[in-house]
């Protein structure tokens, strides 16, 4: 069974390339792992919108968690076909957390006997954005890995950043991984056969693990109570001017006043997406769950903000 990897650093549209490319034609058949650093899935509840088949590795990333995990999922998940438990599936998409080194999941295919008989990895997939995809690749040394063993290099956001951001992005991803067919996506738009086709070369050699850089830290926002949307955007807007770099990533749902489903917010260091209102809750859960992971940020700091900015409204 053909599996495609799909990594890149957080907040570079790993979840929307892959949400539109379960809804072609392709991407009917498509069983998802998603793996996520924090406590609260996000990603996966918004592919699970996309597949019937979706299994979530959490509060980790595949190259920190015990390979076993992967092998015991991807195992499970063909029993479960097997059984008439899932419904049929042609091929598995596996959308590593943003901090992942890919080089465990290749290892783990390319050692497991038992697993390389039933999966191959055809092709590996980064993406990278074009708002912060440069000043990334200089400092973190996991984003450097997960363009130099892609197969396919996916630009994004260039609808935001302009050709030349973009040209510039290129140059640079050309000099770590000169053999990658690069790409650009805008809003997930990506012809899917980037996603199926296998890679015409076969990677043959791998990037030592490493450890996170210093100070990345994940934790989650909850509140049972709706909140006042003008608290929080102007509290984002507040950390944002004062630490926009340290904010790597913000993403979750949030319970607004007023709102019937949740709104789901995300931020990227100085980028902040549009919010969008869902017609319903993914779960029974209603309360505002929003993962932060920062370098050098506390939860404590972000809650006074919250606190400070709503005693003010």
């Amino acid at each position: 069974m053909p599996v495609t990897v799909v990594t890149g650093f957080l907040g570079a549209g790993k979840t929307t390339l892959l949400q539109r490319f379960l809804a072609t034609p392709e991407g009917q058949g498509t069983a998802v792992v998603v793996n996520e650093f924090g406590a609260a899935g996000i990603d996966d509840a918004l592919v699970r919108e996309s597949t019937d088949e979706t299994v979530l590795l959490g509060n980790g990333c595949l190259c920190c968690i015990t390979r076993s995990d992967l092998q015991r999922a991807l195992r499970r998940m063909v029993i479960e076909r097997e059984r008439g438990e899932l419904p049929d599936f042609k091929r598995i998409v596996i959308e590593t957390s943003g901090l992942a080194d890919p080089s465990p999941i290749l290892q783990t295919f390319a050692t497991d006997r038992a697993l390389g008989e039933m999966f191959h990895v055809e092709a590996v997939v980064t993406v990278v954005d074009a708002v912060t995809g440069l000043d990334t690749l200089a400092w973190s040394a996991e984003a450097r890995k997960q363009a130099i063993l892609a197969d396919r290099l996916v630009i994004t956001k260039t609808d935001i950043a302009g050709e030349s951001a973009a040209d510039e992005l290129g140059a640079r991803l050309r000099a770590l991984n000169p053999g990658a067919e690069i790409l650009q996506a805008v809003n997930g738009a990506l012809d899917p056969t980037h996603l199926t086709e296998p890679a015409s070369d076969q990677r043959n050699e791998f990037v030592a693990e490493a450890a996170h850089s210093d100070g990345i830290a994940s934790f989650v926002l909850t509140d049972d109570k709706p909140m006042p949307w003008p608290v929080f955007a102007r509290a984002m807007d507040t950390l944002m001017a004062i630490r926009g770099p340290d904010l790597l990533r913000v993403k979750g749902f949030l319970n607004v006043e007023g709102c019937a489903g949740p709104v789901v917010v995300q931020f990227v260091q100085h980028l902040a997406h549009p919010p969008v209102e869902l017609a319903r809750w993914p779960d029974d859960n209603r309360r505002s769950r929003v993962v932060f992971i920062t370098k050098a940020i506390s939860e404590r700091q972000v809650r006074d903000l919250l606190a400070a900015v709503r005693a003010l409204q």
